[in-house]
């Protein structure tokens, strides 16, 4: 056997940087330091490296693959490894792009680590800087008396674990599910300081306990003391509509977990119905996924200003592609004037730029594809000029997606938050989204009423009430009440 050393540094700096390496040996086996620390998820296998690693390997060909963060290009160098000594080889790393530098920074919003973590505070320590993560969100949950790993760590901002261009919080997932047709669901919050009780309620809790309080209420807590909340699961859960119509939350979690389907409908159908809800996404179970949303921040880079850039809406997600949107001169997050019943054109641009090829980047208006760019598959970046017709209030958005998998065996894909156009709310479909959550409500409450668990009838009749003041919001949009 041999001893292979790799020193890992960026291209331009010429800094030692964390990574991740997959290693292959020329019969075929993935090899790794005995102590280190093994990504999560499907694809590839790949240890996480400090800077510097070192394996034995027998002779011959050794495959060597080096991956940091989205913005870097993956390397792969093959080392040709003799039967006995050592080789040392460096691996420089090239970024394909640097959004950082352009005021884009990345975050994954929702984290945790399960029970069978043996090296937490070690994961933590590498994982912002293996995936090139600005803000990375770890969270306290409950499930009974599981003594998940990531539930060690005290709430807030955390600055062990903290650098100036790597910054962790930890906060909250408060959640509910029920084991007899539906639950509220479950939302995240960050920058808290205070835990807010009950992080779980219902099942999750004891067979027991009572499926009471409701998410809005903890939402509230979480505000008072500044908090931010996110919603998570693609709007998964019977009180999201409710939650989302009553003003609780700041923006919606998408693709989170990544191991489920990619999906935008509810969300789409919550802004049809004029509720501003800007895009985020994160992992769930461990960076499983390369997922991240892009924040812009007005001024220097800060926990506070990348909140308030997601709050403003200024974001796009992805598990590689950068993809930016301009309509009429504004940007995501933005409002353009209504056309007051006066339909005028107005001009726009798409830019996007990706290590991974895309086949097609689109541009949503209301929930809808009103213009697609096909691509062939080869072309990595580019940018499209085009002219849009605007009838009524509403909201524009563009997307892009890719056929080649990256080493999380994932298709790429991107989507910006919207621009809104006056109230943000499309009239001729808004009837339409409306309705939709009209019915969920209505068979939300029906299961409330017949299946829930309380302590006392007036927490029913609270949470009855609660989902009904939800509910004359889109049934006044739907014309029901």
């Amino acid at each position: 056997m041999a001893t292979l050393k790799g020193i890992i540094r960026d291209s331009v700096s010429g800094a030692s940087v964390e990574a991740k390496v997959h290693v292959l040996t020329s019969s075929g086996r993935f090899v790794h330091p005995a102590d280190s620390i093994l990504k999560i998820g499907p694809g590839d296998p790949f240890f996480y490296c400090p800077g510097e690693f070192t394996v034995d390997v027998p002779r011959g060909s050794t495959d060597i693959v080096v991956e940091r963060g989205t913005e870097y290009e993956p390397l792969r160098k093959v080392v040709s490894m003799p039967a006995k000594g050592a080789v040392e080889v460096e691996l420089h790393l090239k970024r394909w792009a640097d959004l950082p530098s352009q005021g884009w920074y990345p975050g994954n919003t929702h984290l945790h680590y399960n029970e069978d973590e043996a090296q937490p505070d070690a994961r933590l320590h590498l994982d912002p800087k293996v995936h090139d993560l600005s803000v990375t969100v770890i969270s306290l949950l409950q499930r009974g008396e599981i003594p998940y790993a990531s539930n060690k760590y005290p709430l807030g901002f955390m600055t062990d674990y903290s650098t100036a261009h790597h910054l962790v919080d930890c906060g909250e997932e408060n959640r509910h599910n029920s084991s007899y047709g539906g639950g509220s669901g479950h939302v995240m919050f960050l920058h808290i300081e205070n835990l807010v009780e009950p992080v779980s309620r219902g099942k999750l809790v004891s067979d027991f306990d009572p499926d009471y309080p409701p998410i809005c209420y903890a939402c509230d807590d979480a505000k008072r003391q500044g908090g931010v909340v996110l919603w998570c699961h693609n709007g998964r859960g019977m009180e999201a509509p409710v939650a989302a119509a009553l003003g609780k939350l700041d923006a919606f979690n998408l693709f989170d977990p990544a191991w489920k389907d990619l999906e935008y409908d509810i969300w789409y159908h919550l802004l049809n119905c004029g509720i501003p809800l800007p895009a985020s996404t994160g992992t769930d179970w461990f960076i499983c996924a390369n997922n991240r949303v892009y924040v812009q921040t007005d001024g220097d880079f800060t926990y506070e200003s990348w909140l308030k850039g997601l709050q403003a809406g200024r974001t796009f997600i992805t598990n590689g592609p950068a993809l930016f949107l301009n309509l009429d001169g504004q940007a995501p997050g933005s409002t353009i004037e209504s056309p007051n019943g006066q339909p005028r054109t107005v001009s726009g641009q798409i830019r996007w730029g990706s290590h991974y090829p895309l086949t097609r980047v689109e541009l949503v208006q209301n929930g809808a594809v009103t213009q697609t760019v096909p691509l062939d598959g080869k072309k990595q970046d580019g940018e499209w000029g085009f002219d849009l017709q605007i009838e009524s209030d509403g909201w524009v958005a563009a997307r892009a997606f890719g056929e080649a998998r990256d080493s999380f065996a994932q298709p790429v894909y991107a989507h910006t938050s919207p621009i809104y156009i006056g109230t943000g709310r499309p009239d001729s479909i808004a009837q339409e989204s409306a309705t939709f959550f009209v019915r969920s409500i209505d068979n939300a409450m029906e299961i409330v009423n017949r299946d829930w668990r309380f302590t006392k009838d007036t927490q029913r009749e609270e949470v009855l009430h609660l989902f009904n003041e939800g509910r004359k919001v889109y049934a006044d949009l739907a014309g029901l009440r």
